[in-house]
């Protein structure tokens, strides 16, 4: 096998809005630190993502100062929203099937969200007393996860993208993709039947590879949708009435760190 170095870190803070990359990261049981620790829900109190609201891709999020700072990507509107809730107003919220505990941030951000979105929403946040458990087929131990579609981390190697990108008329990047860690090195889809991975000081499992939506087909600097890359990979990486790329992973170990450069190793694979 080569060898396989993380090559890339993302964090997304508000799910389904812009992530940026970073150096190194804390590793936490329900995802990378800050990662899909905030969301935006309807007047129902259920999720909302690119999946039925592209525009939420030129909302692009970076860290600054204790805040988040969510910047327009074209007109560079902004606001700077604290780390902590301003409020005391707990929630149950709704994720797929789950239903889980949320506290409202801010009703300047709920201002700025609603006005963006053309309807009501507001700006939540998972504090460390939610917990919400990964699908306990896929668990390895008591697994839960933030505000993420359904696992704590996505992994997707470089070399997968780069197989895609040479069937695409158009190349993508990997922001397409969403991804949490970028692995360089191996076969293209070969991290979908990785197991035990060990990244630098942190240990991960592979649960299962992820099943990709319609956000795939999102411009993340355009919020245009197309129909690749779905068209494509359909022609190779379904299985059943799913798309498959990418691997979804729960954490082995608390208490660790993650750098871009760590040697990752492969201790054992699906059977």
């Amino acid at each position: 096998m080569d060898t396989l170095h993380l090559s890339a870190i993302y964090i997304y803070p508000i799910k389904s809005l812009g992530g940026f990359s970073v150096t190194e990261s804390s590793v936490e049981e329900r995802g990378l630190k800050y990662d899909r620790r905030w969301m935006l829900v309807d007047e129902n109190n259920k999720f909302l993502t690119q999946r039925s609201n592209a525009r939420l891709a030129l909302l692009q999020v970076s860290i600054s100062n204790d805040s988040l700072l969510v910047t327009h990507k074209h007109t560079h509107e902004k606001i700077a929203i604290p780390l902590q809730p301003q409020t005391s107003e707990h929630l149950q919220v709704q994720v797929w099937d789950d239903i889980c505990e949320a506290v409202v941030v801010d009703s300047v951000a709920d201002t700025f969200f609603s006005d963006y979105m053309g309807s009501r929403c507001r700006l939540v946040y998972m504090p460390d007393s939610s917990i919400r458990p990964v699908d306990p087929r896929y668990a390895v131990t008591d697994n839960y996860t933030s505000f993420s579609d359904a696992y704590p981390f996505l992994m997707i190697g470089q070399a997968s993208l780069d197989d895609l990108n040479g069937k695409l008329e158009e190349k993508l990047p990997m922001n397409r993709f969403r991804p949490n860690l970028v692995i360089s090195g191996g076969t293209p889809y070969a991290e979908e039947s990785w197991r035990e991975i060990q990244i630098g000081e942190a240990h991960f499992y592979g649960v299962k590879p992820c099943a990709r939506c319609v956000v795939t087909t999102t411009d993340q600097q355009t919020a245009k949708v197309g129909k690749e890359p779905l068209r494509t990979l359909a022609t190779y990486r379904k299985v059943g009435n799913k798309i498959l790329f990418g691997q979804n992973l729960v954490f082995g170990r608390k208490g660790s760190a993650i750098r871009v450069g760590d040697l990752v190793s492969i201790s054992s694979v699906n059977g």
